[in-house]
């Protein structure tokens, strides 16, 4: 499953599609420059169970290290797997 992003230096959003049609998206908000808030997450019915949640905020800590900043988990889903998983803590804000 392919994970994409879109970014405009002030919201941007990791997501899949299949045949054009946005399936999973994790959108985010810049707040400054070094870092950034997830506040929403959303999987259609027809992926759910299949752990793209999981990849999509993957790709956004993938992102954060990359670029070294760090992330605010706002949105419930992001923030339960921030508290669950300590090996993420390193871009957390």
């Amino acid at each position: 499953m392919l994970v994409q992003q879109t970014d405009n230096q002030k919201k941007g959003a990791f997501f899949v599609e299949q045949d054009g049609e946005r399936l999973a998206e994790m959108t985010y908000s810049w707040a400054g420059e070094d870092k950034f808030i997830i506040d929403h997450t959303d999987v259609s019915d027809t992926l759910r169970g299949q752990g793209i949640g999981r990849h999509l905020l993957d790709a956004a800590v993938n992102f954060a290290r990359e670029k070294q900043v760090e992330i605010i988990p706002f949105c419930p889903y992001a923030k339960s797997v921030f508290d669950k998983d300590s090996t993420l803590h390193d871009v957390l804000r």
